[in-house]
């Protein structure tokens, strides 16, 4: 029987639970983008696929189509973005993340302090600051785009961009700065909030932007404090840095999260790091790291 004889069969019978190919839902967050250094906007969100009923993807999507899997697959999880260590100089962007043929983009870095757009990405990093710096652009179905920073930095006032989120822009500098909101989904059992964007980095004497769902705040003028750290597994954006201080904040890495019937068995590759619960009649496998891009999961 041809595969796709095979799926329709599984669809109209109703025993994907059962046999092979097996039904999957999947969370799927690339990494997040590192900030900038010196007064810009915080690292754009990974870039958000999910398929999971009732759920959203980000950028505004919706649930992507259901999937049955038996076969090998590779599996990567993206590093986060690196925050800039000098000043006025941009974060890195965050790295794509795998699962079969779902495919997210990294998070867009912040650039320079300076007339400084944020990159495109799974969501975009926020402007630096001066001349209200653009943005950049989220990926359709993945992500939003950063915020605009604030005009200027004249009377000691500003602050960068708010990275964008899979749930939401990031805020304007001449607002908060603040990091766009995340998506929550309960695909390992509970309510988690993944892949916000990073704060913006503050001048004088304005404090940097918030950030949640896994970005990091942007540094405050006060001090000259650093970016925060995106948070590991959220795809969360790292925090632009206050004026004059270093390091901005790194991207928080991606993750894959799947289902399969516990009737299914799936065997990892070397270089994969992951763990798996049963929740109801499915067992959830989260995979954390992958040594290169090449790592594989065989499902049968």
């Amino acid at each position: 029987m041809a595969n796709s004889s095979i799926r329709d069969f599984a669809k109209t019978n109703r025993i994907s639970n059962i046999f092979p190919p097996y039904a999957c839902r999947y969370l799927v967050i690339a990494g997040g983008g590192g900030g900038g250094a010196s007064i810009t906007g915080g690292g754009g969100a990974g870039g958000y696929r999910s398929n999971v009923v009732g759920e959203n993807s980000g950028g505004g999507g919706v649930a992507q189509p259901s999937m049955l899997l038996s076969g090998t697959y590779t599996v990567t999880v993206g590093a986060g973005g690196a925050g800039a260590t000098v000043n006025d100089t941009p974060g890195n962007d965050g790295f794509a993340s795998v699962f079969g043929e779902i495919s997210c983009v990294g998070g867009g870095r912040t650039t320079n302090g300076v007339n400084s757009p944020g990159s495109a990405g799974g969501s975009g990093g926020g402007g630096g600051i001066r001349n209200t710096a653009a943005g950049g652009a989220g990926t359709v179905g993945e992500g939003f785009a950063g915020g605009v920073a604030l005009s200027g930095n004249t009377g000691g006032t500003g602050r960068g961009g708010g990275g964008g989120g899979a749930g939401s822009v990031g805020a304007t500098g001449n607002a908060s700065g603040n990091g766009g909101s995340g998506v929550t989904s309960s695909i390992t059992g509970s309510a988690v909030a993944r892949a916000g964007g990073g704060g913006g980095g503050a001048y004088s004497p304005t404090t940097g932007g918030s950030a949640s769902a896994g970005g990091g705040a942007g540094g405050s003028a006060s001090g000259s404090t650093a970016g925060v750290n995106g948070t590991a597994n959220t795809g969360g954006g790292g925090g632009g840095s206050g004026v004059d201080a270093v390091p901005a904040g790194n991207g928080g890495s991606g993750v894959v999260i799947f289902t399969l019937p516990t009737a299914a068995t799936a065997t990892f590759s070397a270089g994969v790091t992951q763990t798996s619960a049963v929740v109801g009649s499915n067992r959830v496998y989260t995979v954390t790291a992958t040594s290169t891009t090449s790592e594989t999961v065989t499902i049968s």
